[in-house]
């Protein structure tokens, strides 16, 4: 099995642990937190500050980012950015209970939650977390450092750019398109195209 290191000790962390250990590719050799002082271990994995990174070889360990995405994507964005520089691979990790059309395409260090669906057509991009039981239609869309939280839907050629936030619930019509950098809340309905950075809350 191939090493993985996780970077982010939060709760999105215990997560992806449950996902990657039912995918059963990787092993989980460490997790990295800035915070380590805190947190000796998370569940079985020992947690490790950020200086570990520099210890290990980028041949041996490929990387996954774990590090929840709420509102922010900023962390997210920039510990991927670190990692690739360092030269680790960001492998893209899927729930076994997840249904991902073999006519989509998936970017590097992205992942499928458990019971997500992603449809015919579709592109998720760089470093993405597609969260549990979120429906993705055909031919979407989807860019980098972007969350679509549990139960979302994204209907039929929507256009989600770079750094979105898409709230718990919350349904996108077919056809529209969503800004760079915009945040949806939880359980809206979003049926006309959103400008960059829009802020949408009920």
């Amino acid at each position: 099995m191939k090493k993985l290191i996780l970077i982010g000790a939060g709760g999105h962390c215990k997560s992806c642990i449950d996902v990657i250990e039912n995918e059963n590719k990787f092993k989980i050799v460490a997790i990295i937190d800035k915070k380590k002082k805190k947190k000796k271990k998370l569940l079985k994995y020992k947690v490790f500050d950020e200086k570990y990174l520099n210890e290990i070889s980028p041949e041996e360990y490929s990387v996954i980012i774990t590090v929840g995405q709420i509102k922010n994507f900023k962390v997210r964005e920039r510990l991927f950015n670190k990692v690739k520089k360092l030269g680790f691979r960001l492998p893209y990790i899927k729930s076994p209970s997840a249904y991902i059309s073999k006519y989509s395409k998936i970017g590097e260090g992205t992942i499928i939650m458990h019971g997500a669906i992603i449809n015919a057509g579709s592109t998720i991009g760089k470093n993405c977390i597609i969260n549990t039981n979120s429906l993705i239609e055909h031919d979407v869309v989807i860019g980098d450092h972007t969350h679509v939280s549990t139960r979302a839907t994204v209907n039929g050629n929507v256009l989600v750019e770079k750094k979105v936030f898409v709230g718990s619930r919350s349904v996108i019509k077919n056809n529209i398109k969503i800004g760079q950098g915009s945040i949806i809340g939880a359980s809206l309905y979003i049926k006309k195209n959103l400008p960059e950075n829009s802020y949408i809350k009920k």
